[in-house]
């Protein structure tokens, strides 16, 4: 599969993943923009301006998910792959949230279940892209 189409699944599942913390917070009263935010701790932990950890932290999800979109494109089947990415974005959200999260305040601090929908989502829609650009 040529790199464009893993950058396109990625940048795709980028941005749909973001949906469901954003809803969440939305709807109970929460900042839209914290799980942006607490992205941006992981380059800049010191920081607290929006705009600055704003700006670092969307390049770093482009990144991230792009990076992660290859993975996902390695191990998925050939059959069922929306699930099967469903199942990845579980594993992924393990590495980000329980391995690499728990280092930094602002990660732990995000609300785990929204965080979670949010993996899942991302590896479905890495894996819908994925296979429709087959």
């Amino acid at each position: 599969m040529p790199a464009e189409d893993v950058a396109l699944a990625g940048v795709a599942a980028a941005i749909v993943s973001a949906f469901p913390s954003t809803l969440v917070a939305l709807a109970s009263g929460g900042d839209p923009l914290e799980a942006t935010l607490a992205a941006g701790s992981i380059v800049l932990p010191r920081e607290t301006r929006p705009r600055r950890l704003a700006a670092v932290a969307v390049p770093l999800h482009l990144v991230l998910s792009v990076a992660w979109t290859a993975v996902v494109h390695r191990v998925l089947p050939r059959r069922g792959t929306v699930a099967a990415g469903a199942a990845a974005g579980l594993g992924i959200a393990l590495v980000d949230l329980g391995v690499i999260g728990r280092h930094f305040p602002r990660i732990r601090a995000l609300p785990l279940v929204p965080q979670l929908a949010d993996h899942v989502v991302f590896g479905a829609t890495a894996a819908w892209v994925l296979a429709r650009r087959r």
